[in-house]
């Protein structure tokens, strides 16, 4: 079968489109040419698209047909491009022309990928381009095609993969690590702010079917931007929240914040949070870092607890120090999970393993924070009975503010 490929003037943009020799278009076909004019030229790039893949003649056909649709369609607004599709034709023409290279059986080859990597939405709307008009192919052509585009997907992916790689593995990868964190958690903080509000019932009535649903995607939200936050404060030292000098705060309002935070988590899990603030309110010390500590604390007991309470506790111990304590009824710690418990980066023994999670960051965060502060963490556990993290610290009373 032979292919003819034409000028497109209907999506405004002098890209090609290539169809089967007396085929249907889908769009208004241009006038044809007396026999005696000169043959049309295909507008550069899509002159590389020309050749078809032996034997792939009808996919390839409606491949570049559903290209050319896709350019004039208002899925460019998804990419974002000041130059529109005049901007992309290109990048798009060798994206194509890797899902030629993967019906040949050869690996695409994706070029500068970084560069490609925008017209992902693109890809996604070729593959839905061409499922949408797979009646026009039998099914081992449509599938031979939908199988290409899967491959250059996976060559996008994988290159890409390389070059983090090889960011990572430069002078400057902690700060590129702490700028896609900052950049998770502020859209984080968005979302956990608005989702409170639906729940507190600020935007309308909520029924409970909707408030447990609301817990969901507080707690979801809640662990993403706990773990940017524990990978924005390991990369600048684990420690740095109490390098100023201590200053008055009160223990009731660091234990009501805490419980404001964890409530709804604990409330969608059915479990009883019990918060028992010390004697002697008004302490000195250093408020942000034992907030961070204990919200981390009393985070993982909700976590790796399914039924009964967990409790944040304080007492006085003597004068001058205070003992705190965040214990939870749940399954307990294996003792070949304790022997790394507080390490930073950490391997789980076997798939499937108890961990508190596989980064291991919040708790080598909250060890560092207490030993700055003047404390020791230390943890007990029984197996399917409790955990129990407790420290001591020395926090002058002070003066009501």
């Amino acid at each position: 079968m032979t292919s003819s490929i034409r000028p497109s003037p209907p999506n405004g943009y002098g890209a090609g489109w290539l169809r089967p020799e007396g085929a249907e278009p889908r769009r208004p076909a241009a006038v044809d040419p007396p026999a005696d004019a000169a043959p049309s030229v295909v507008p550069e790039p899509w002159a590389e698209l020309e050749r078809a893949p032996a034997g792939r003649e009808r996919a390839w056909a409606l491949l570049v047909r559903v290209a050319a649709e896709l350019l004039g369609s208002p899925a460019l607004a998804a990419i974002g491009a000041p130059g529109g599709a005049a901007e992309l034709e290109a990048p798009f023409v060798r994206v194509c022309a890797a899902v030629r290279d993967a019906l040949e059986d050869r690996a695409p080859v994706v070029g500068e990928s970084q560069a490609l990597l925008p017209l992902r939405p693109l890809l996604d709307g070729l593959r839905g381009g061409v499922l949408a008009a797979a009646d026009e192919l039998d099914a081992a052509e449509a599938l031979a095609l939908l199988r290409a585009i899967e491959r250059v997907q996976t060559a996008l992916a994988a290159d890409s993969a390389q070059s983090l790689a090889t960011r990572m593995a430069e002078g400057d990868a902690m700060n590129l690590v702490v700028e896609v964190a900052h950049d998770m958690r502020s859209p984080l903080s968005s979302i956990l702010f608005l989702v409170e509000r639906v729940r507190r019932g600020l935007s309308g009535p909520v029924n409970p079917v909707q408030e447990r649903q609301l817990g969901l995607v507080y707690s979801a939200a809640f662990g993403l931007s706990t773990l940017a936050s524990d990978v924005m404060e390991l990369a600048r030292g684990g420690d740095r929240l109490v390098s100023h000098a201590p200053i008055p705060f009160s223990l009731t309002e660091i234990f009501g914040a805490v419980r404001d935070v964890v409530q709804p988590m604990a409330e969608e899990k059915g479990l009883a949070l019990v918060v028992e603030p010390a004697d002697g309110d008004w302490r000195m010390g250093h408020p942000q870092a034992l907030n961070r500590v204990l919200l981390n604390l009393v985070t993982n007991a909700l976590k790796f607890t399914n039924d009964g309470r967990v409790t944040l506790s304080a007492r006085a111990v003597g004068r001058t120090r205070v003992e705190f304590v965040v214990q939870d009824t749940g399954r307990g710690i294996p003792p070949h999970v304790l022997a790394t418990l507080f390490d930073a980066f950490r391997r789980r023994q076997a798939p499937g393993d108890y961990a508190f999670s596989s980064a291991g960051l919040g708790l080598s965060i909250c060890r560092k924070l207490i030993v700055a502060m003047g404390g020791v963490l230390g943890v007990e556990t029984e197996l399917e009975r409790y955990t129990r993290f407790r420290f001591e610290l020395e926090l002058p009373p002070a003066r009501r503010l």
